[in-house]
């Protein structure tokens, strides 16, 4: 990992900690979150405080996610909105944070500037012993305050000011007076300045977990659906209707097909689909040259149509099948049939526009974890650990490309592939708008996937 380490790959973005003021201060946060103090003097953290050098000292890196649910977190500095989220074990856990710290931002750059947030994303469920537990998160709500419990200790200033002004014989109350005092000693003005933090409750209807093997649940559509990534049989009985393995392509395509959640790449308006699918067949080249043995050399475009012609009859289907829609695309060629049960098929797909766009992004790059492109950027969970056991020549040619290809124009990369990523006003506070209606009264018998209709039993 080092390498994608040095390339800013990995644990890029994070928050310096370096300062003792603002040491002290994460200490105190994490007393207060009842945790052993660290001994780092200077440490990186992410969006929800958690630092892998501290995890390494402490031998736990869920030492703020205990059980991987209920995710607590320290906050220094407003600043840490914009770092990434690492060990997610939830989708929505980052958007949830990150829209929790921009609508507080002014309120949290004035509590930071003297002491840490802590907090906890409490979703009413604290342990996992079954998958049917996951149905049972519908709601987070963030409860935060400061270390030194200025947001509670400005609620209940907030109060006794109120009795001060509503009670009648309230100025000879020496007791409330000397209360309101000495409250306001610690948290200040508050009539004046009033510490209040808002938007501190999240639906969370749709959203992937990686507890069980990762679990995508699908609950706001008009036609529901889990998909389990692991052992599908292993999950026993849920409280949702369809439940999908991994394996079951027809059926996943099927779902997606009729909630209107994917759209096809050839067909997406304002996007290059023939370099899209070139850069697809370039990944899917380097893995079978791995796999094999061969040697990529520089990675470029002419060396991998070397190793191509080295292949020959061995090139993966996958690559056939995009070769040939690419040349229906530029050169007239026939029309590909591409169906649901073709190692290609969810190559060909992407999200389409709505508020499960990031979610079914991530969905389609473990369906098809041989872009790495479209993997790193929507599930980078996944790409590390798989990138641990790829060989060395691959490992180089996808951080080199990474750092060439995406680092220097993140969100224009993002936007290129996916599109245009929606405004703020348009989600919820979790990060999601609200469901799209779609019609519900197409027979999912005549469901007409991208290359004509789907076909069934594809278990």
């Amino acid at each position: 990992m080092k390498r994608l380490i040095e390339k800013g790959l990995m644990f890029g973005n994070l928050v310096r900690v370096d300062a003792p003021a603002l040491v002290e201060r994460y200490n105190r946060a994490l007393r207060h979150l009842g945790k052993p103090q660290t001994t780092q003097t200077e440490f990186h953290i992410d969006i929800s405080g958690y630092s892998p050098e501290v995890g390494d000292e402490f031998g736990d890196h869920l030492y703020l996610n205990p059980n991987g649910v209920n995710r607590q977190f320290i906050l220094l500095s407003t600043e840490q909105k914009s770092a990434p989220l690492l060990n997610a074990t939830f989708s929505m856990e980052r958007a949830i944070l990150r829209s929790f710290i921009e609508e507080n931002e002014a309120q949290l750059f004035s509590l930071t500037a003297r002491d840490a947030v802590a907090g906890e994303l409490e979703d009413t469920v604290y342990e996992l012993s079954s998958p049917a537990r996951l149905f049972d998160i519908k709601t987070m709500v963030v409860v935060a305050d400061t270390a030194g419990n200025h947001v509670a200790e400005a609620e209940k200033l907030g109060a006794l000011v109120e009795r001060f002004r509503t009670e009648p014989d309230a100025w000879f109350d020496d007791v409330l007076i000397a209360d309101m005092i000495g409250l306001a000693k610690k948290t200040g003005d508050v009539t004046r300045n009033p510490v209040r933090l808002k938007a501190t409750r999240f639906e969370t209807q749709d959203f992937w977990s990686s507890h069980f093997g990762g679990v995508y649940v699908f609950r706001s559509l008009p036609h529901p659906a889990a998909i389990c990534m692991g052992d599908r049989l292993a999950l026993g009985a849920l409280p949702i209707r369809y439940v999908f393995g991994v394996e079951q392509r027809n059926e996943i395509a099927k779902f997606l097909q009729i909630n209107e959640l994917v759209e096809p790449i050839v067909g997406a308006r304002g996007f290059d689909a023939g370099a899209v699918l070139r850069q697809k067949m370039d990944f899917i080249l380097v893995e079978a040259a791995a796999r094999l043995g061969l040697n990529p050399g520089d990675g470029s475009r002419r060396e991998l149509r070397r190793v191509a012609q080295d292949l020959g009859e061995r090139l993966p289907p996958e690559f056939q099948a995009l070769a040939a829609l690419l040349r229906w695309k530029e050169a007239g060629g026939p029309w590909p049939r591409i169906d649901s049960r073709h190692p290609a098929y969810f190559y060909t797909l992407r999200a389409a526009e709505g508020p499960q766009k990031a979610l079914v992004n991530q969905l389609l790059s473990e369906l098809s974890p041989l872009d790495v492109r479209q993997l790193f950027i929507c599930h980078k969970a996944l790409f590390y650990r798989l990138y641990a056991d790829w060989p060395e020549a691959k490992k180089a040619y996808v951080a080199d490309f990474l750092e060439r290809e995406y680092q220097i124009d993140k969100a224009g990369v993002r936007e290129a592939l996916f599109g245009a990523e929606p405004a703020m006003s348009e989600e919820d506070a979790g990060g999601q708008a609200a469901p799209r209606r779609v019609r519900p009264s197409r027979d999912v018998a005549d469901l007409m996937g991208p290359w004509g209709k789907v076909l069934g039993g594809g278990r």
